[in-house]
């Protein structure tokens, strides 16, 4: 396959002002203020697609927001590759951290994008990593070289928990069907260090509320005398961790994958600065489960984390309240062979029932999945590692990552396919948070490595 970097560099201009104009609809699944925005999205991308060179579009209705479904299909003895992403995104929240608009991308220099970066809510969550695939797919159509066949299934609800996607993949398997799946939203450790990415944590993610009194009282006349819920529910939140950071919760660790020393070893030959990293954070120091590395808490460790809390009187000025209920939202990152059902269950019945008297507890389950890891001896694994190899120079380093994607295995359960995630983001881009963004050097250069992941996966395919 020839470079495509001259196309890319006849596109460039093209192809960022392509990704911001995307990036400028406010698709926030969780909000249903947006739900316009979010089918605006989803037909922005069918349209993409569709220009790209795909010969069959669709968007495919499900009991949530809809699927938006692209083939080229150019001889159905070769191998077929399935392209998934995620067209929503995140809330922007809070604003006042923003340093420009999210949904009004700017272009800027930092110093781990000297070439510059796009600052938007959804720049490398996901429709930058996603919007990739499209102009690979662009290229290849275009100068003649597309190897195989290509499916894609771009989503508009991961952000959410991708609750309509099971519906969506248990009805169409014969129309995913596919040899490899492959995903661009995660990340890699460094612009001259590739990685892909062979493991993701499972999630189990719950709201928890805490109710006392019928009503908000008056704390100076019921102060002492009547429960208060926030006062709880931050004791039942701190019993969740012993002194060690360990977590509390009977059985939690009972199915725990326990790496070997050796797998411990290579996973350390991966760089990291811990000084720079506290200082990219302005912490004075790293915290976390004893006996682990800062890298094994955050990608082999389970995790619990509160991601929200909320009662009582928040606005401005005082108001001397005992609220009547205190609320919080709470994942737990999972490691292989834990299942996400049985997690939320054991968490369900210990914090309820570690309630004291003078409140009632309820725990409400929102969504979860499982963990995965890929095989590094896979031909999607092979192929992706020889196509970083091509266009960095270097080959790529295996790496696990803390982050969750539920529905990989799914697909590997429905449509009994392995899941190659080749992702060009950096752990600083800020997803998920204020100021996200994407760098262009890592934008064009997934663009330049997907058509050689293609060349390489079919030669692998047809014993080349």
């Amino acid at each position: 396959m020839k470079s495509a970097k001259p196309y890319i560099e006849e596109h460039k201009q093209r192809f960022i002002n392509e990704l911001i104009d995307l990036l400028k609809i406010p698709s926030i699944s969780a909000d249903s203020a947006y739900k316009k925005d979010v089918i605006a999205t989803a037909e922005a991308v069918r349209d993409q697609l569709a220009k790209a060179g795909c010969d069959t579009v669709e968007i495919c209705e499900t009991p949530g927001y809809p699927i938006v479904y692209g083939e080229r299909t150019i001889d159905p003895k070769l191998p077929t590759i399935l392209v998934y992403g995620h067209y929503d995104v995140q809330p922007p929240d809070p604003l006042d951290l923003w340093h420009n608009p999210p949904f009004d991308p700017v272009i800027k220099k930092t110093e781990l994008h000297p070439e510059g970066a796009i600052f938007a809510r959804g720049s490398c969550d996901d429709k930058g990593q996603m919007y990739m695939h499209v102009k690979a797919l662009e290229y290849m159509t275009a100068t003649n070289q597309l190897p195989c066949n290509v499916k894609f299934m771009i989503e508009g609800e991961e952000e959410v928990g991708s609750e309509s996607l099971g519906w969506f993949v248990s009805r169409n398997r014969e129309k995913l069907a596919n040899d490899v799946i492959l995903i661009s939203d995660t990340g890699m450790i460094a612009n001259d260090v590739p990685s892909i990415t062979t493991g993701l944590r499972g999630l189990s993610y719950v709201e928890v509320e805490v109710t006392g009194p019928n009503r908000d009282l008056h704390s100076g006349l019921y102060g002492g005398a009547v429960a208060n819920p926030i006062n709880v529910l931050t004791k039942m939140i701190a019993s969740l961790h012993d002194e060690n950071k360990h977590i509390t919760i009977p059985g939690f660790y009972d199915d725990v994958e326990e790496l070997s020393e050796e797998e411990r070893s290579k996973m350390a030959e991966a760089p990291f600065n811990k000084e720079a990293y506290k200082k990219a954070l302005d912490i004075d120091d790293v915290y976390g489960e004893a006996g682990y590395t800062t890298n094994e808490r955050n990608s082999i460790r389970p995790t619990l984390d509160v991601n929200g809390i909320w009662g009582g009187y928040t606005g401005e000025g005082a108001k001397t309240v005992i609220p009547s209920k205190a609320y919080a939202k709470i994942s737990m990152r999972l490691v292989p062979d834990q299942n996400w059902e049985k997690i939320t269950q054991l968490f369900k019945t210990h914090f309820e029932n570690s309630a004291p008297n003078g409140v009632r507890v309820t725990v409400k389950p929102h969504h979860g999945g499982q963990a995965y890891v890929t095989p590094i001896d896979s031909d999607g694994y092979r192929a992706a590692e020889k196509a970083y190899k091509t266009t960095f120079g270097k080959t790529p380093i295996p790496q696990r990552s803390g982050g969750s994607i539920p529905i990989v295995s799914l697909f590997e359960k429905e449509l009994k396919s392995k899941t190659i995630l080749m992702g060009f983001g950096l752990d600083s881009d800020a997803i998920h948070s204020p100021n996200e963004h994407f760098g262009i050097w890592n934008y064009l250069k997934g663009i330049e490595t997907i058509p050689q992941f293609y060349h390489e996966f079919t030669a692998i395919k047809e014993g080349k």
